[in-house]
């Protein structure tokens, strides 16, 4: 069951509250998914996936308390597994955890003063990173998870499958990024008529946004994900990208 080792209490210590969860059940979902998958079995009860403040997951029963220590996930995860298409299966929990997520920072968040900004700063940080859903279904780029200290700052300046299109990248003189969002009202059919003639550097195909693409940090050419057998999971742990070409160049 979901549990706090030292309640958060600043918008800092939340964010990291929640970056770590959801790390937990990103790696569930993904690298982790086989295992997942198995402990998921239709004939047990009511299971729900949890992510833990030090970025672990679990497969468990739900609390038995009435109120539980923090809002619980959803309940019987496990009921449909063999009912639906496997990746269906696998996007539904997504969402659903991006819910509960969102719900124990916010009940963390609760008491945060309003009229310090210190909502509103938790969950402009929040909303700077994918959602589980977008990384699970590789519809949004994965981006390195800001730190605690560090605000919206990201780690590393890997440009994964962003376009520059979702984020503009100024390097920062201590070889940081920072990540400035543009409006979210900028559609998803908006980015692919502005980036049509984007081509991928390994197949020479024209970009999609349904794809998953990676930027190389050297050269700025695009790939698909799957030329350069790049997954959004393992891009997580990238904090700087070469492509295979640039690779090669090096090693000359």
């Amino acid at each position: 069951m979901a549990s706090v080792s030292s309640s958060p209490r600043i918008v800092e210590e939340i964010f990291k509250d929640y970056s770590a969860r959801r790390a937990g059940i990103i790696r569930a979902l993904t690298h982790d998914v086989d295992e997942f998958y198995g402990l998921c079995d239709p004939e047990k009860e009511n299971l729900c996936l949890y992510g833990h403040p030090n970025e672990t997951w679990e497969v468990n029963l739900p609390a038995e308390e009435v109120p539980p220590e923090l809002p619980e996930p959803a309940l019987g995860i496990n009921f449909a597994r063999d009912g639906m298409n496997r990746r269906d299966w696998l996007s539904l929990i997504a969402v659903h955890s991006d819910c509960w997520l969102l719900s124990v920072a916010f009940y963390l968040g609760a008491r945060l003063n309003r009229n310090e900004s210190c909502r509103k700063r938790l969950f402009s940080m929040i909303n700077d990173l994918p959602t589980v859903f977008e990384v699970v279904t590789e519809r949004k780029p994965v981006k390195d998870k800001p730190s605690a200290d560090s605000g919206s700052k990201s780690r590393g300046g890997t440009k994964i499958n962003e376009l520059k299109n979702c984020f503009d990248l100024q390097r920062s003189s201590d070889g940081q990024a920072k990540s400035n969002p543009k409006l979210a009202e900028e559609s998803y059919e908006e980015d692919e008529d502005e980036h049509s003639e984007t081509l991928c550097g390994s197949c020479g195909g024209n970009y999609n946004a349904d794809e998953f693409w990676i930027g190389c940090d050297i050269c700025e050419r695009w790939y698909h994900g799957k030329c350069v057998k790049i997954t959004p999971a393992k891009a997580e742990s990238i904090k700087q990208y070469k492509c295979p070409s640039c690779m090669k160049r090096g090693r000359q």
